[in-house]
């Protein structure tokens, strides 16, 4: 039952004879994620979130917010992790959807363009893929020699 719970969950082990190492380069690998490159951040956690560090991502052009809630658990040499969504689409009646727990998952925006034959083509405008943000945090924490565990509570 471990396995499939880890599964679905997201929890990844390191790979190999990797060495760990201490929570304080975790934290600073991590926080050096942030850059011009990247389409989020990651920042030291406020106290009402209850983690240590917290990765956010805002889409504004499909209307939706990502967090990444990440607590670092020194003794066991892991990351407990939970993943966060927010979508307020603009062509969306419902109200703003929550929704946590391991879901990648990919919006895409399209739009009609002329192709050489001169008719309509289907052409993806926009994509994003939420494992944009999560898998590059995921593989810091396991080059770190860290596990990475999803968790549905902090």
């Amino acid at each position: 039952m471990g396995c499939l719970w880890d599964k679905l969950n997201g929890t990844k082990y390191p790979v190999g004879d990797v060495a760990p190492i201490s929570a304080a380069q975790v934290r600073a690998t991590l926080l050096a994620l942030n850059g011009a490159d990247v389409t989020y951040r990651v920042r030291k956690a406020l106290p009402a979130e209850k983690a240590d560090l917290v990765a956010e991502c805002h889409i504004r052009r499909v209307g939706v917010r990502l967090k990444t809630r990440m607590r670092l658990i020194p003794e066991k040499q892991e990351v407990r992790f939970l993943h966060e969504r927010w979508e307020n689409r603009p062509f969306d009646s419902a109200n703003e959807q929550y929704g946590r727990g391991h879901a990648p998952t990919v919006y895409r925006e399209w739009q009609f363009e002329p192709g050489p034959d001169g008719k309509q083509h289907k052409v993806e405008a926009f994509r994003f893929d939420t494992r944009e943000m999560t898998d590059s945090l995921q593989r810091t924490v396991l080059e770190a020699g860290w596990t990475w565990r999803g968790v549905f509570k902090l």
